[in-house]
Parts: structure tokens; sequence; C-alpha cells
């Protein structure tokens, strides 16, 4: 309770800090949205000249892409100093951290929200949500909304997961950007589509080197039974929210050694 407490009051003071440059605020998440919907509309006016890919019509996509913004709403309200660790080690601002008396990665998780993205994703991933799931033809019964929720909870861990070890690197190479840049980056944007149009090195990287197919790719798939589906073991699509959580514990065990190579940069 007193670790609630605790993750509750950090949340409102980020809340009152942003809260501070109100216009800025709410530019910024405007921007975030904008940014991103115009990649939906171009895709959005793609589908509508050739009607699907590779099986997958407008809805469908759609409803992919909202799985993707969603957990990525809670992923950098939740991690965002994780996001641009490497940098706070350059700038020694990691050794505040281990003089106090609490977790470090509890204190990098509450540090500093990113609340106007993640406002600017989860708006987006909400609007693309209530847009195609009537349409793509899912029963919305208990099952489904548990396993939807499973499957939210466990994108969320997936992403924080790669977020910490990634993060977990700045202890070993001090400069880390072009790795995560590639292997976050590059393939999340791989994953807004179907993965069975791609090659299978992309594939194999998206299911089994940056799991980013179970964030979103086999969670629809579950609920959406794609003939697509017939190219990969039916079993991902059952374990996909497990997956999430393999991926976080494992990585905060690497974040645990990790961590003790750290020397501090100094002044």
């Amino acid at each position: 309770m007193n670790e609630l407490k605790i993750a509750l009051q950090s949340l409102k003071m980020s809340v009152r800090t942003r809260m501070q440059y109100r216009v800025d605020s709410l530019v910024a998440t405007l921007a975030v949205f904008i940014r991103e919907s115009a990649n939906i509309i171009v895709i959005y006016l793609a589908l509508l000249k050739f009607d699907n890919i590779n099986g997958w019509n407008v809805n469908e996509m759609l409803f992919l892409f909202s799985l993707l913004f969603l957990t990525y709403a809670f992923v950098v309200s939740l991690f965002a100093d994780l996001r641009d660790f490497s940098r706070m080690i350059r700038e020694g601002r990691f050794d505040r951290l281990m003089v106090r008396p609490r977790g470090l990665l509890f204190q990098l998780i509450l540090n500093n929200a990113d609340l106007m993205a993640s406002a600017g994703h989860g708006t987006l991933g909400i609007l693309l949500f209530l847009i195609s799931a009537g349409k793509v033809g899912i029963c919305w019964d208990f099952a489904t909304i548990l396993y939807y929720l499973g499957a939210i909870i466990g994108g969320v861990l997936l992403q924080g997961g790669m977020f910490i070890f990634f993060s977990s690197l700045s202890f070993y190479f001090l400069e880390t950007n072009s790795l995560r840049e590639i292997f976050y980056w590059n393939m999340r944007k791989f994953a807004g589509y179907p993965i069975s149009i791609y090659h299978k090195l992309i594939q194999g990287l998206l299911i089994y080197v940056v799991p980013f197919a179970f964030v979103n790719y086999f969670p629809a798939q579950y609920l959406l039974r794609k003939p697509d589906l017939i190219n990969y073991n039916e079993i991902y699509i059952y374990i996909a929210p497990l997956v999430g959580i393999a991926v976080y514990l494992s990585s905060y065990l690497f974040w645990r050694v990790s961590v003790r190579r750290y020397y501090s940069t100094g002044n």
C-alpha cells in the first residue's frame, strides 16, 4: 500500500508539473495525435483503393493499429525515463536515484511520465478501437473481453521489458540509442501491419527476437481468426499475454545483473 501511495503521488506531481504550461501541453498532445493520425489516414486511403492487405480489410487494419497505440500509451506513461536512459547515464543523473531509499527501477518507472505523448497515443488508440471493434465480427463476450484486457497488459509489459533491456545495455555500452532505434522503433513500424506480408526473416524477427507480433498481431488473430493464421503455430494466439510477462521478467533479471556494473560518470 505504501508503494501504491508513492506511485499515485508521483503521478499527481507529474500531472501538476505538466499543467503548469497548459497550452504547451495541449499542443504537444495534439501534435502527437496529428502525427500518428497522418500515418493512419494514408493507410486508410490506400485500402480504399486496394480493398485489403493480404486479406485484412480496412477495419481489421484499424483494429490492429488500435492495439499498438493503446499499449504504447501506457508504456510511455510508465517507462518514459527508460526511453532516454543512456542520456541519464551520460549526464550522471542516475547517481541521484542510487542514494534514495527506493528501488532504482521503481523510481525510474514513476519518475517522469510523458503524459502528453500518452494522451495523444491513447486518444488515437481508443478512437480506432471505437471505429473498428463493432465492424470486424468479434463476439464481445466475457471470454473475449478478458483476453483483450490480458493482451493489453501483456503488450504493455512486453514493450516495457524491451525498454528495460535496452536501458540495461547502457551499463555495458555508453550509447545505445542506435540499437534502440533499429530494434525497437523500426520494428514497431513493421508491427502496424499483418506480419504475414513480410519476408520470413522479418517475420522471425517480429516473433522471436523483437516480439512485437505478440503485442497486436497474435492477439488480433485470436479475436479475428484471419486465414493467414495458418502460417503460424496456433498456440501463439493463446500465449500472447504470457509472452509479455516473460519478456518483462527476463528483462528485469537482466537489469538486476547489469546494474551492478554501473560506475558513476562523476561530475
